[in-house]
């Protein structure tokens, strides 16, 4: 049971981190009303968090950071997630957002994932 749900624990982190994505261009459309600059910051903000994680969040990054630069890295940028939802008007969205990825954080610590 406690592996089913440590997977399930990891699937959490990547639907969070695809949510991180979609904050980002939620942001970006509701910046602006013109849209060659929704067009530019939804395409700049999610390949922005995309090359962040690839050099240093994800499994196989180039430059993989531990211990504190990694606990850091994930109050950054799951962060900016929150931060992006809120700015564009969804508070509460923000809040659970924020909750979830507390408590993702805190299990796979507390499990060594």
């Amino acid at each position: 049971m406690l592996s089913s749900l440590k997977a399930f624990n990891m699937l959490v982190m990547f639907l969070l981190e695809l949510s991180v994505y979609a904050a980002s261009i939620l942001w970006a459309v509701s910046t602006t009303d013109k849209w060659p600059l929704k067009v530019l910051l939804g395409i700049a903000a999610p390949a922005t968090l995309i090359a962040v994680w690839a050099l240093f969040g994800s499994p196989k990054a180039t430059y993989p950071v531990h211990g504190g630069g990694r606990v850091l890295l994930e109050v950054l940028w799951f962060g900016s997630g929150a931060a992006a939802l809120a700015a564009s008007g969804r508070q509460g969205w923000a809040a659970a957002f924020a909750g979830i990825f507390l408590v993702n954080a805190g299990l796979r610590f507390l499990w060594k994932q």
